[in-house]
């Protein structure tokens, strides 16, 4: 990946959300010419604008759903690679809004790859989806790629759809090769900068500047725990391994090791350990809807088709997600420390006043 984005155009739907904020300042920071479309920043605060995600690049606000604004949109990128995050991510959220959530995860996925058919010049897509898009079994072994997909929730469901609107184009209008297009389905991520609702690390977050315990709806929950920076990474070569390849393209899981699939519970007692300051945590179920008890991936076809590997363990990731959330607190400069946790990640550090380019 050292030089592939320089200069390259890139179109990053879901730009303003959490991980299009990580995806689009890796992006930036190797020179590729970026484009985001997106709603406005999903909370508040927002990583978005806390470290100025808009800088150096073109951002446009409007929703995945208005097909004609997007197209204009597209137009004037005239991409050459897509990374398509616009959803509704969040599983209650699918609940409260069920039609919201379909129209979103389905026909934004629709639009998007209209926008690619009538474009003719992309040569790389990637849809990012989730790991809750299986058919879930409560088993204790990884899901595998080819396990069928049948999510339970309307999140969950919708994004199974938005899989199969991804496999029926390529079968149906990109089969010529021209084109490569693929899934990906990440577990759960966490990092500094995630504010969203109803997401475990934020709660945490939230409770530690309150001075008040971590609430725990289920501490017994088990899930595939990663940094941000993982699937992020892993995004970035799926799209440029198949941008030279068009025979890469497909669905591929992105997880941690089996060793940090970890229950709930777990990851918060981590995190109170980390942050320190007396943070402790308490269970109070609150009878919700349902939500997976056990969830793992089995990573093989990652691994086997590029050689990749995580690189962060799960408390690595809880304490660069602490750093970053306690450089914001003291008023540093969080773009800054963003950028050095990507360069962390990928091996690299800074030599003098000289920028440090990203590989893996």
């Amino acid at each position: 990946m050292r030089d592939f984005y320089s200069g390259k155009r890139v179109f990053v739907t879901g730009h303003t959300g959490f991980k299009g904020s990580w995806l689009c300042s890796v992006l930036k920071s190797r020179g590729a010419v970026v484009t985001g479309y997106a709603l406005a920043p999903p909370s508040a605060p927002s990583l978005f604008e806390i470290a100025e995600i808009s800088g150096g690049m073109t951002s446009v606000i409007g929703d995945i759903r208005d097909m004609d604004k997007l197209k204009a949109v597209f137009d004037r990128a005239d991409p050459e690679i897509v990374f398509h995050l616009a959803a509704q991510p969040i599983v209650r959220e699918g609940y409260r809004e069920p039609r919201l959530t379909y129209e979103t995860n389905i026909m934004g996925t629709v639009n998007i790859l209209e926008c690619l058919r009538l474009s003719g010049n992309v040569k790389s897509f990637l849809n990012v989806t989730t790991d809750k898009v299986y058919e879930n079994r409560e088993w204790h072994w990884g899901y595998r790629e080819c396990e069928p997909l049948d999510g339970f929730d309307p999140y969950s469901n919708s994004k199974s759809c938005s899989e199969l609107v991804t496999r029926c184009y390529l079968r149906s209008f990109f089969s010529s090769g021209i084109t490569a297009i693929s899934t990906a389905r990440a577990g759960n991520v966490i990092g500094g900068g995630d504010f969203a609702e109803d997401r475990i690390i934020p709660d945490c977050v939230r409770a530690a500047m309150a001075k008040k315990s971590v609430v725990v709806r289920n501490p017994h929950s088990t899930r595939p725990y990663q940094h941000v920076l993982e699937p992020i990474f892993a995004y970035l070569m799926i799209a440029e391994k198949q941008y030279f390849n068009f025979e890469c393209s497909g669905s591929y899981n992105v997880g941690p090791e089996e060793r940090d699939c970890v229950e709930t519970g777990s990851l918060v007692k981590l995190f109170c350990e980390k942050w320190g300051e007396g943070l402790g945590w308490t269970e109070q179920p609150d009878n919700g809807p349902h939500e997976a008890g056990f969830l793992k991936l089995d990573c093989s076809r990652l691994r086997q088709t590029f050689g990749w590997s995580p690189r962060w363990s799960i408390e690595k990731a809880v304490e660069k997600t602490i750093e970053w959330t306690k450089c914001w607190l003291d008023g540093g400069d969080s773009a800054e420390c963003m950028e050095m946790q990507a360069r962390e990640y990928a091996g690299f550090e800074k030599s003098g006043e000289n920028p440090v380019k990203y590989a893996v």
